[in-house]
């Protein structure tokens, strides 16, 4: 082994094995990296071995291609594993009441006519009407009271039996007065989720919600 090594002439031995780069480092797996490093280890030049610092740098290479690749399979799982957690949020909201900005109501799941207004300020008096949507008629009217700024639920709980077993539509007209002043606010009712679609970032979801069509999770206020 000493004669070997006595009679090595680096000028006219082939070119030792150099450490591989990093774009193919990262196409190997575990053995397949110790191996070709192994066998570097046994190749190389007696008398210009590999120094500690070529080694060491090399593991750490390895080692963070190896990190890098577990990491990106965590996240991949991960990330499956919230798709299917908003799958099952959303599948959860269908044939709830979902609240929107609109004027027309149909019963819920109790048989009845809900909705909300917002207040900017204090009101002496909230008003709200229920009328029928096909022929104007009005079926009920609700006097709330003072109230303060802020959101105001009402809700026709007694309504008749024939509106709401065919579901039929009331058109909704709410009212505010201030300082002696009645003046339209706009309404927002509950209404049925029918199916809900996800989309590729957290809060895309699009709910088809009756009487309303398709409608993105920010549009929507309240369930119920």
């Amino acid at each position: 082994m000493i004669q070997s090594a006595t009679n090595f002439d680096p000028a006219t031995a082939p070119a030792p094995a150099r450490a591989p780069a990093a774009s193919a480092t990262s196409n190997l797996g575990q053995k397949d990296f110790l191996t070709l490093l192994t066998t570097q280890l046994r190749n190389q030049d007696p008398l210009n071995p590999m120094q500690n610092s070529e080694f060491l740098g090399q593991m750490a290479q390895f080692s963070t291609v190896s990190g890098i690749e577990r990491m990106n399979d965590n996240l991949l799982a991960l990330g499956a594993g919230f798709r299917d957690m908003r799958l099952g949020m959303a599948s959860e909201l269908v044939g709830q009441s979902v609240l929107v900005p609109g004027a027309l109501a149909r019963p819920d799941n109790t048989g009845a006519y809900r909705g909300a207004v917002n207040l900017a300020a204090a009101a002496e008096n909230v008003e709200i009407s229920f009328s029928d949507n096909l022929t104007g008629a009005l079926l009920h009217r609700q006097i709330l009271g003072r109230h303060p700024a802020g959101q105001v639920e009402f809700a026709w709980e007694n309504a008749p039996a024939d509106l709401v077993s065919a579901r039929h539509a009331l058109r909704i007209s709410a009212s505010v007065t201030t300082d002696g002043v009645t003046e339209p606010v706009a309404s927002l009712v509950y209404a049925r989720v029918l199916s809900a679609t996800l989309g590729q970032s957290a809060d895309d979801i699009t709910f088809e919600v009756e009487g309303f069509g398709k409608l993105n999770s920010l549009e929507i206020e309240t369930i119920r």
